[in-house]
């Protein structure tokens, strides 16, 4: 793969959909397994819960793939139009493209798949989410958090946008504000990542959400700087699949292999962990520190190589480059 300067925004950019894919590929063998040792390498040999073939990626990036060509595809993400892509394309996906589904999603696809096609798909997609919050059903799951990544390539130069964004986007399928506004914190830590090469966006993000909402995300991260990922054992849960990827990164600093490894060593969910430390991780050290052995191989729904997701991250930054 032909991959922009290395330490540039474009190179930075290519690593978020890049990094996301080969964290999930690399996470798929060991999906709701024990914690690893810290002398175990994980590896990209497949199987997990699909089987998997070596380096496929799993449901995190197939979705996140979703999200990306809506955002290719439509000038403004929070149109209705991008909006009823979106979801047309999650309905699509989980009818024929999906080779794993949480629970909470497929619910969620279930009592939307009439509207499929639809003028308003999104709308019955959202208010069928949250109902389900509404009457108390579990909404906090880690589907949405997984997937939002990809949003940040759309408002590199807005932040404010990017949060209503990573709300809306996250509502579609997961009601409870938890869920939003952890996209909220990883959107803003990955906008950060491709402009700057720091990590500083995540807990700058505080500052996006709702004022009641901001002394306890910064306690649960504050709870991740100071314990290991696999603490927060619990990490189909959203709050949980954020500290443990925030754990991974921060306690990780040496680079993007180092963090993906530490985020999959921390078992349960580890392909929507490591997709989502990847996501970050490779919009912080870019695609040129993804090893080229996963570039190599990383590959999934519906057909897309490395090659074609650096093209998709790199037509989205183009699409929507000056937006403010």
């Amino acid at each position: 793969m032909q991959t922009p300067s290395t330490g540039s925004i474009e190179d930075r950019a290519v690593g978020v959909l890049l990094g996301g894919a080969c964290g999930d590929a690399l996470g798929v063998p060991y999906e709701f397994g024990p914690t690893l040792s810290e002398r175990r390498v994980p590896e990209m040999i497949g199987g997990g819960l699909g089987p998997y073939a070596p380096g496929e990626y799993s449901d995190d990036t197939q979705m996140a793939v979703c999200i990306a060509r809506a955002l290719r595809d439509h000038g403004d993400p929070l149109s209705a139009e991008s909006l009823d892509a979106t979801a047309d394309a999650f309905l699509d996906w989980a009818n024929g493209g999906a080779t794993d589904i949480g629970n909470q999603t497929r619910t969620v696809m279930r009592g939307a798949g009439h509207a499929f096609r639809r003028p308003g798909v999104a709308g019955v997609m959202a208010e069928f989410a949250g109902g389900l919050f509404a009457q108390d059903v579990p909404s906090a799951g880690n589907g949405s958090l997984m997937r939002t990544g990809p949003l940040a390539l759309a408002y590199l130069e807005d932040p404010e946008g990017l949060a209503r964004a990573a709300d809306a986007y996250s509502g579609l399928t997961h009601g409870d504000p938890l869920a939003s506004q952890a996209c909220v914190l990883w959107c803003e830590g990955v906008r950060r990542a491709v402009l700057e090469g720091t990590l500083d966006g995540v807990r700058g993000g505080v500052e996006l959400l709702p004022r009641d909402a901001r002394e306890r995300w910064l306690a649960w991260l504050d709870e991740a700087e100071a314990a290991a990922p696999h603490t927060f054992a619990n990490n189909g849960f959203v709050v949980s699949a954020l500290q443990t990827a925030w754990s991974a990164l921060t306690r990780h600093p040496e680079g993007y292999v180092a963090a993906v490894h530490a985020a999959v060593r921390a078992g349960n969910d580890t392909d929507t962990v490591a997709a989502i430390a990847g996501a970050l991780a490779g919009a912080r050290w870019g695609a040129s520190g993804i090893p080229a052995g996963y570039v190599e191989a990383v590959h999934g729904w519906p057909g897309y190589r490395a090659d074609g997701l650096a093209g998709l991250a790199l037509e989205i930054v183009r699409r929507h480059s000056g937006r403010s």
